[in-house]
């Protein structure tokens, strides 16, 4: 498994900033060691909760599934023009979790995942912000009583499950909502032939 490393836009950190912050995010290395369970559709949840929320860059979705991925919950809001914290960012995570579905700490063990999908601006490549998100993530989840599931980006290139290597073009930061029918759930085709099919259509004749 490989990762792509992105320059930082502010500069050199100091020493001691990175220090400070090194404890607050997790590397990329880390986050494949996690255990992180993997989704089976990766395309149709972020479709769903692109649709459901209209993201915009520095949107962050948090969405709560349950064991067959179905969604319980989702809330997204807009990250501060602020340097990247894991703490600030595990504390606005937990606080829309906690507005939107109770948690599960009375459970030996997590039943329901929390994922993240962030958009934002650059390419597909891990930064330091996104290990602040992974960080916040992991440690939002474990308060709540959940499991961490996916970090997803949202770029002008598409959707990146970081980590695993899925990604698609659509939806992206640019794009249209599709139409939350369709991104919840794809139409089902009719099914023909058979005794049922020929009792409805003579009936349809009547």
């Amino acid at each position: 498994m490989t990762f792509g490393f992105a320059s930082s836009s502010a500069g050199t950190l100091s020493t001691s900033a990175s220090t400070a912050s090194a404890s607050r995010l997790l590397e990329p290395a880390e986050w494949a060691a996690a255990g992180i369970p993997l989704l089976r559709n990766p395309r149709e949840i972020v479709s769903g909760l692109h649709a459901r929320h209209r993201p915009r860059i520095s949107t962050a979705i948090v969405a709560v599934l349950d064991p067959e991925e179905r969604l319980c919950a989702s809330a997204s809001f807009t990250r501060r023009p602020a340097p990247a914290d894991g703490w600030m960012f595990r504390n606005a995570l937990l606080a829309q979790l906690r507005r939107v579905i109770p948690h599960d700490l009375r459970r030996r063990t997590p039943v329901r995942t929390a994922i993240l999908v962030y958009c934002r601006e650059g390419d597909a490549r891990w930064t330091e912000e996104d290990g602040a998100w992974m960080w916040g993530l992991r440690d939002a989840c474990t308060l709540h009583g959940l499991r961490c599931g996916a970090y997803i980006t949202l770029t002008h290139d598409g959707w990146h499950v970081l980590g695993e290597g899925r990604s698609g073009r659509r939806p992206s930061a640019d794009s249209t909502p599709e139409p939350f029918a369709v991104a919840e759930a794809p139409a089902l085709t009719p099914r023909t032939g058979g005794p049922v099919s020929e009792v409805l259509r003579r009936a349809a004749a009547r």
